[in-house]
């Protein structure tokens, strides 16, 4: 199957950007902006390393990341598997990507810039869960800001709440792959008991 390989052909097949969607792209975060991420409790991070690309989900229990000023997002570093793909790619090349969802809300806030890791308790000690502190923030630097429409979360009725999909693997399915005797109900059954304790 021939690949598109070549700029110029590709622009030519799909024609002018839509003016709206170039408008829109702020190199600060306006008051709407500002307002969409504080309400965002969930958000994907994206970054890019020797070894490749990396996108890894975040959430928390309010504001998933903490607008320092006009042009800085904190985001801090909760308990996880320990594989830091994301903060080793931060730190070996600071290229991100921020989208963050609002639940119920059709359009995505996307945010690009420049990052990088502090273990600072100066940083840290500015999140506190349960009593706990990350042990680290990611501190990204904004370039650009900008909405994206509604039409992939329309097309997949994502918030609907009328799931029509099949039922897919679990965590404990996904595991018992790896190793034929994993006990992936027991698993399942008690995971989110077990996380709790570990959110923060």
């Amino acid at each position: 199957m021939k690949s598109v390989s070549d700029i110029a052909e590709l622009e030519a097949f799909y024609g002018l950007p839509v003016p709206a969607s170039l408008d829109k792209v702020r190199t600060t975060l306006t008051a709407a902006y500002r307002k969409w991420i504080e309400a965002s409790r969930f958000m994907v991070i994206s970054t890019v390393g020797p070894e490749g690309t990396d996108a890894s989900p975040r959430g928390d229990g309010g504001p998933v990341a903490r607008i320092v000023d006009d042009k800085t997002i904190w985001i801090p570093d909760w308990l996880g598997n320990n594989r830091i793909d994301t903060l080793r790619n931060i730190v070996r090349d600071g290229r991100v990507s921020l989208m963050f969802l609002v639940r119920g809300s059709g359009n995505v806030v996307r945010v690009n810039g420049r990052a990088r890791v502090t273990v600072e308790p100066g940083a840290t000690g500015q999140f506190v869960q349960k009593g706990r502190h990350p042990r680290s923030v990611v501190i990204v630097e904004v370039e650009e800001a900008y909405f994206q429409c509604a039409k992939a979360i329309l097309r997949s009725g994502l918030w609907t709440g009328n799931d029509d999909s099949p039922l897919v693997p679990t965590a404990g399915e996904f595991l018992r792959e790896v190793r034929s005797d994993f006990d992936a109900e027991t698993y399942d059954a008690s995971y989110a008991e077990r996380a709790k304790d570990k959110f923060w």
